[in-house]
């Protein structure tokens, strides 16, 4: 007689000979069907098209402190500039030439204080590929960190005041040289802000014939925190941000052209009333008003991933209502890139395509 587990041994086996066989009982398997993308047209997104600033800059950030290094060579890099020029980047700024004791290029005056060598002259790199792609090159400076560490500012011009005279003298001749970045990031008026801001941004322009210069600072907002999960108690008020801005731009305009604040510290129904003070106190000294539209997401628990598509679409949107001049990014190789190490990269950059209409 068959017990139970005979006859569960002797249906599994049956079973698995039909599964095998290609015309059990005359029917043959069922075929898949492919997926025929024309058979959707149009676009997928339901809201109005190219309502928003198109980003026409980006930072380049290779002294990556919060972010992984993605470790590309030649390469990689020349496909990027690709990547970028195919949306209608022109501009390219190196974000920082140095972070404490890590640079982007063999400078001698910061390896003899200390700093490590690179394996590559991104700085070289960068400039070439700019000229290949016509792009502009913004140069950023460098950063001690002494500043994070003291929260004053006047140990950048110790420094800076070296690198500047030697990055002109070996890369000023790459027709893409076309400004600098004034690298130190603040938000509020910081100990001896203007006058560092004044002394670099006058040292650039002399050194190089009057080359346009610029910064972009953070807006003191309710995301202005380490984590998350918190809110800042103590975020800026609008009537706050613009008096202070109004006493440093004041001391400064003469030798930074122009402003480009971050956009993600503040949240989304505060970006018309904040970007309307930008541009305003921008206009009254006669600076060019950019948006840094972050394209990494302050909102997520993790630090740091590709934003959500609507939060960045609304940042331009807000940029373009506010009569911004420039939108630029913060930053297009780890978080917008199709080859980023971040696979939500790649689905970022098309659906910026598709909210453009860009081929």
């Amino acid at each position: 007689m068959t017990n139970r587990r005979d006859f569960l041994k002797t249906a599994a086996t049956a079973t698995a000979a039909a599964a095998c066989t290609p015309l059990f009982q005359g029917c043959s398997p069922a075929k898949e069907e492919e997926f025929d993308p024309s058979a959707i047209s149009g676009s997928s997104l339901i809201v109005p098209h190219a309502a928003g600033m198109r980003i026409t800059g980006t930072f380049l950030d290779e002294i990556s402190h919060d972010i992984p290094h993605q470790n590309w060579g030649a390469k990689e890099w020349d496909q990027d500039f690709r990547y970028m020029k195919a949306i209608g980047i022109d501009t390219v700024i190196m974000i920082r030439s140095g972070y404490r004791k890590f640079i982007t290029w063999p400078s001698k005056y910061l390896l003899k204080k200390g700093c490590y060598m690179p394996s590559m002259d991104l700085v070289e790199l960068f400039l070439s590929l700019a000229d290949k792609y016509d792009m502009k090159f913004y140069f950023g400076l460098y950063d001690s960190g002494k500043y994070w560490d003291t929260g004053d500012m006047t140990y950048e011009l110790e420094s800076n005041k070296f690198v500047i005279d030697e990055v002109w003298n070996a890369y000023g001749h790459h027709k893409s040289f076309q400004g600098w970045y004034i690298s130190t990031e603040i938000s509020r008026k910081t100990k001896g802000c203007i006058e560092t801001f004044h002394t670099m941004g006058k040292m650039c322009k002399e050194i190089s014939g009057n080359l346009p210069t610029f910064i972009s600072p953070w807006i003191d907002g309710k995301k202005a925190v380490m984590s998350a999960n918190t809110t800042n108690a103590d975020a800026v008020s609008v009537r706050q941000h613009e008096e202070e801005w109004d006493e440093i731009f004041s001391g400064i305009h003469d030798v930074v052209d122009a402003c480009a604040f971050q956009d993600g510290h503040i949240d989304y129904d505060e970006l018309d009333t904040f970007f309307a003070v930008n541009k305003k106190l921008a206009d009254k000294y006669g600076m060019q008003c950019w948006t840094n539209a972050e394209n990494f997401d302050r909102d997520m628990p993790i630090r740091f991933l590709p934003i959500k598509f609507d939060k960045l679409r609304m940042k331009l949107e807000a940029a373009q209502r506010a009569g911004y001049d420039k939108a630029i990014t913060f930053e297009f190789s780890h978080f917008m890139s199709p080859q980023s190490a971040y696979i939500q990269a790649g689905h970022l950059y098309d659906r910026y395509k598709e909210y453009f209409d860009i081929k």
